[in-house]
């Protein structure tokens, strides 16, 4: 993808903090405004785009809609309609490994701004909906998402919101929570990482020397050098900063 290198833990954190909606949260679409007042829809299959236009107008939304194949047709038509309130680009099956759709997005992004701008696509994968979004868009709808939701997303873009799907939320998190146990686990002597997954399992100091064959003295050291390296100041600290306690596995 592109020259440029994507910070993902960055583009993660970023994202994790993003607004995602439902149809229940009824977040509102502004009003319209004097003048031309549309949203615009790209895309480069005929059908498609007229067939998610006809569905964004049953749902009555608030403002226009007008279809473009692309942003050449986009742009010709702002000389006499004037720039949209937002813009809808449906990437149907398209895969940012492809360069043509990171190209397009990125000439879409740069020739319109601020006007917001929500992908909808087809791909669910994690690293396309993080690319997407560092590419500078408002947000990313799944297509196996319902009319209601892309309304709401939209609407959400318009107020300055970001959307992204709640299942992305929710993996992103994980990976964060593994990627903080990884960096946790580096800072450990190999000794000191099998004393600290014997306190996350709940064993007292005794019972971690005799699993790990040491003196119980030896044993009170690491989790004293454990502690300091977390900055923990007791083992239940120690045991949720290295990955969190399973259910049924919480240290005494």
């Amino acid at each position: 993808m592109g020259e440029e290198a994507i910070d993902y833990e960055q583009t993660m954190l970023e994202a994790s903090k993003m607004l995602s909606i439902s149809v229940e949260d009824q977040v509102p679409l502004p009003r319209k405004s004097a003048g031309e007042d549309y949203l615009a829809l790209v895309d480069r299959r005929m059908l498609e785009r007229e067939c998610l236009a006809q569905a964004l107008n049953v749902y009555r939304l608030d403002m226009k809609i007008m279809t473009f194949a692309d942003l050449t047709a986009l742009q010709e038509a702002q000389g006499a309609v004037g720039r949209p309130r937002a813009i809808l680009f449906n990437a149907g099956n398209g895969r940012l490994e492809d360069s043509r759709l990171e190209t397009e997005i990125r000439e879409l992004v740069a020739a319109t701004t601020p006007t917001p701008i929500v992908v909808v696509s087809d791909n669910q994968t994690l690293s396309d909906i993080l690319n997407t979004i560092a590419l500078g868009v408002q947000g990313y709808i799944p297509s196996s998402v319902g009319i209601g939701v892309c309304v709401q997303a939209i609407g959400l873009a318009m107020a300055g919101g970001k959307f992204v799907p709640a299942s992305s939320v929710m993996h992103m998190r994980a990976l964060l929570e593994v990627s903080s146990t990884v960096r946790t686990n580096s800072r450990f002597t190999e000794r000191q990482s099998a004393v600290a997954k014997a306190i996350r399992r709940g064993l007292a100091n005794k019972e971690i020397a005799l699993e790990l064959d040491l003196s119980e003295s030896t044993v009170k050291v690491h989790v004293r050098n454990i502690m300091k390296k977390l900055g923990a100041t007791n083992r239940t600290e120690v045991a949720y900063k290295i990955g969190g306690v399973a259910d049924g596995d919480r240290p005494t």
